[in-house]
């Protein structure tokens, strides 16, 4: 006879059983499917900066072999510049391992249906197996599984690249390394002497303005509000009052306030 301790014990591991299931269940279904292409040299990088603004930087650790360009439902008119995600494929010649990727790029020619990735052709046979890299790049196009991830720069912080032609009457930076969420959607300038925050414009990509308020006064802090989570973080005068055109300033702060799953970078 089945005692009712018996039976307790057996519900009990039914119901632990069931749940670790569905867990499982769960992380498979954050993958979702998008389409994947390449572009630029076979063993490179892609384009050379490309419609973000990065310029030499997608040649460079930690940027190096993780470039990709991506359609408007990813490159988000530039504001999807810095964000990272992961990709995997189920060919024959795929390893299935998930490969990251840091949008650099905008693909105005992939269609809007679905997502599209239009990866540098390191990063694409970066997803197949050893010795198989250059099959999967003559396939040219496959389907791919994606997930959003959250940037991680070990040995970065977020930094600020002074553009050319900026003076006391026009300011522009690049926004380098946001760690976390990866894109911005608006960014905030606060000058030497003043309680006040003046927003800057999105110029193009990763690139953002401030025009028409001079003479400015430095330092200058500068505050950035992510488009996913809509968390902000203020780099306080991390602009010094010695600055000049094309140097690059490093805030104190590395970002990790992204929700989703975590992938160094």
């Amino acid at each position: 006879m089945i005692t009712r301790r018996v039976l307790l014990l057996g519900l009990t591991i039914l119901v632990i059983y069931t749940t670790v299931s569905l867990a499982g269940s769960k992380d498979e279904q954050g993958w979702q499917p998008a389409t994947a292409t390449w572009y630029g040299p076979p063993e490179g990088d892609g384009s050379t900066g490309g419609a973000c603004g990065f310029g030499d930087l997608v040649d460079k650790v930690p940027y190096k072999t993780k470039v990709s360009a991506g359609n408007l439902p990813v490159w988000k008119n530039g504001k999807g510049c810095g964000s990272c995600y992961k990709v995997k494929c189920s060919e024959d010649i795929c390893s299935g391992e998930a490969v990251p990727l840091i949008i650099t790029d905008e693909c105005p020619g992939c269609s809007t249906d679905q997502v599209w990735f239009d990866l540098s052709g390191s990063a694409f046979g970066r997803m197949a197996v050893p010795g198989q890299a250059d099959a999967l790049r003559n396939k040219g196009k496959i389907k791919v599984l994606y997930e959003r991830t959250k940037c991680m720069y070990p040995g970065w912080n977020l930094a600020f690249r002074v553009n050319e032609g900026s003076s006391e009457y026009y300011f522009s930076v690049l926004i380098m390394y946001e760690g976390g969420d990866g894109d911005v959607a608006s960014v905030k300038l606060k000058q030497a002497g003043s309680s006040t925050w003046t927003e800057m414009q999105q110029s193009w990509g990763a690139i953002w303005s401030l025009t028409g308020v001079g003479p400015i006064k430095a330092p200058f802090s500068l505050s950035l509000t992510s488009l996913s989570t809509a968390k902000t973080v203020t780099a306080m005068d991390v602009i010094p009052s010695s600055w000049y055109p094309t140097a690059t300033y490093t805030s104190s702060l590395q970002l990790f306030y992204f929700t989703s799953n975590e992938t160094s970078f």
